[in-house]
């Protein structure tokens, strides 16, 4: 299946071999499964650009979104997704799925069972490091939504427990609180 997606005033076709696609969510657009995904199963790839923290910031001038989406990546960088399905994926305090890093590349994978047709989310505080001061408002909905999106470190203890036993902190970010 080919989507075409607005990206900065050019649009832009991308491929998700039947299995994704982007439309509209609770909070603007997100990432929906065109198929069911086991947990474990990796639903894809996390591609883009990787740039400095300095970057990041920079895009807070021009475009706040662009700094939104940004993945942290390493302990000095974040992988920035603009024009990719990453851009779509969005936040949820009971995720269904995490982000890990497998040699250099970040891929979404399932925690759960994904259901075809069900937005794919992930917490965005599994990849925000003790060092990271960006918070948000949280908007996803969900009954034990903790209102307020915030680093790693601020996460319930038995939300961090499950999160690690499920592998979806990466190592990185666990670091960052050391």
């Amino acid at each position: 299946m080919r989507l075409t997606i607005a990206n900065r005033n050019k649009h832009r076709a991308m491929s998700f071999a039947k299995t994704l696609t982007v439309q509209n969510v609770r909070n603007g657009l997100g990432i929906i499964a065109k198929r069911k995904f086991a947990a474990g199963a990796t639903i894809c790839r996390i591609k883009g650009e990787v740039v400095t923290g300095e970057a990041v910031w920079s895009y807070w001038d021009t475009d706040s979104r662009r700094g939104k989406n940004c993945f942290r990546y390493d302990a000095d960088h974040y992988l920035d997704p603009d024009g990719e399905i990453g851009a779509f994926a969005n936040h949820s305090c009971n995720p269904n799925a995490g982000i890990v890093k497998t040699g250099r590349r970040l891929m979404l994978r399932a925690i759960r069972l994904i259901a075809a047709g069900e937005e794919i989310t992930h917490d965005y505080s599994t990849l925000l490091g003790a060092d990271d001061v960006w918070k948000m408002k949280c908007n996803c909905g969900e009954t034990a939504c903790r209102k307020l999106v915030r680093n790693f470190g601020k996460l319930p203890a038995s939300v961090l427990r499950r999160y690690r036993r499920l592998g979806i902190i990466p190592d990185y970010i666990i670091e960052t609180g050391r």
